[in-house]
């Protein structure tokens, strides 16, 4: 399966990923929890051409705080028509039936735009802050997280697609028969099912995991369909891509069946000049976060953004990037001037070349609910 183009998408976190972003003047740092700010954001970044918006979530403590991140895709669904909206969702502290509901609404709500990142909740503040399990290491937290996505993907194809019949003569809205158990036990949850929401329709909505570690990794490597890498520079970014294609192809998956996403810190001016006094700025406001070795950033221009996106499509270096701005309503603003095309398509699923996939239950009427 050929890729169909280079993938760009933006995260949107707050005012920007830079701690002091909030202190510039445009930050709108009085709007952000307003349903304006987000979809003001999100309608310019689909405007501008991008394919998906990716929305930061967490239960940990910010410094003024965060909205939660599937409510604010739930809002922006309306106001816009073709962008990906993939929220941050964390299952450490959250039962994976919620999340599968959740995440098949939004994908109602947009008509078949949603995407879910799989998150887990490290640290003892998020467990105290739920008091009801002890603080587990990265391969539990990951081992749960792929119990828990397993959970949610049968409960996407608990109903089949043609489980709604709306049957007005007999009184039959739903063919009972087309509905399924999922009987699922691990570790971590027993879960009966079915769904209470039907197939929605990219029937499974997209899964991105950040490959940020080995445990990260190796269900990313299973359950992905979008892996996010970071890379000190484009050979590292190439032979991330490498390793990982070659280790999707051992575990049995197509490696051409999953995009593999390239991190890129980014902050945007009108002048390459004026890009890095604005970060100097920036970081005399508030001490700069350190840039981890595996963190590639880009302070410039959209001409040399342009550039840049170029020179990693053509080096294979990534199927795309994630432009995750320093200052976010500031290079915002600017993102029309790289033009891009507009989405051909406004179901996620398409544009990234992948199938609908079929409800692994539609062959089976074992375990139908009576």
């Amino acid at each position: 399966m050929a890729h169909p183009g280079f993938f760009l998408a933006v995260e949107a976190a707050g005012t920007g990923a830079h701690p002091a972003s909030w202190r510039r003047a445009d930050s709108r740092a009085e709007d952000l929890f307003t349903g304006r700010y987000w979809v003001e954001l999100i309608v310019a970044a689909e405007q501008a051409g991008l394919d998906a918006v990716f929305l930061p979530g967490s239960f940990g403590v910010r410094p003024g705080g965060r909205l939660d991140a599937v409510a604010i895709a739930a809002r922006v669904a309306a106001a816009t028509h073709r962008i990906g909206l993939i929220p941050q969702a964390p299952v450490t502290h959250t039962e994976p039936f919620h999340l599968a509901k959740a995440i098949q609404s939004l994908d109602f709500a947009t008509l078949g735009r949603a995407g879910w990142e799989v998150t887990v909740s490290e640290g003892d503040e998020q467990v105290r802050a739920f008091g009801r399990k002890p603080a587990q290491d990265a391969a539990s937290l990951w081992h749960e997280a792929d119990e828990a996505i397993e959970v949610v993907t049968r409960l996407w194809d608990s109903w089949e697609d043609d489980a709604e019949i709306r049957d007005a003569p007999t009184g039959r809205f739903i063919d009972r028969d087309k509905l399924h158990y999922i009987d699922f036990t691990g570790d971590n949850f027993a879960v009966k099912g079915p769904s209470i929401t039907p197939r929605s329709p990219q029937g499974q909505p997209i899964v991105a995991v950040r490959a940020d570690g080995a445990a990260a990794t190796e269900i990313a490597l299973h359950r992905a369909d979008l892996i996010r890498i970071g890379a000190r520079d484009l050979d590292a970014a190439r032979a991330r891509r490498t390793e990982l294609r070659s280790a999707l192809a051992d575990v049995g998956r197509d490696p051409d069946s999953v995009h593999i996403l390239l991190d890129l810190d980014v902050h945007l001016a009108d002048s390459a000049n004026a890009a890095v006094t604005e970060l100097r700025a920036l970081d005399s406001w508030a001490a700069p976060v350190a840039a981890a070795p595996t963190a590639l950033r880009h302070i410039g221009t959209t001409e040399t953004l342009r550039e840049l996106l170029a020179a990693v499509d053509s080096a294979e270096a990534a199927d795309g990037v994630v432009l995750r701005p320093l200052a976010l309503p500031a290079v915002v603003r600017l993102l029309p001037t790289l033009d891009r095309k507009p989405q051909s398509s406004g179901i996620l699923r398409d544009r990234l070349g992948l199938a609908r996939p079929a409800s692994r239950y539609a062959a089976s009427t074992e375990g139908t609910p009576s």
